[in-house]
């Protein structure tokens, strides 16, 4: 993240917590999901799959 992003942020009426906070936020979910692909752990059966147009959650519940 660069002082463009910064400054785009800033216009966008984030203050500098939010900015923060967000960073921390999208940084732990990185982490978790490289360590979640490193470990090899499947998504719940109740988790949408990206790009599956004929995903019916009734499914994954039954």
């Amino acid at each position: 993240m660069g002082p463009n992003v910064i400054r785009g942020l800033r216009d966008a009426g984030l203050d500098d917590r939010a900015i923060h906070d967000a960073t921390q936020i999208i940084g732990y979910f990185n982490y978790i999901n490289r360590v979640a692909d490193a470990l090899g752990v499947e998504p719940e059966t109740f988790v949408r799959p990206w790009g599956d147009p004929d995903f019916d959650p009734g499914e994954a519940r039954a």
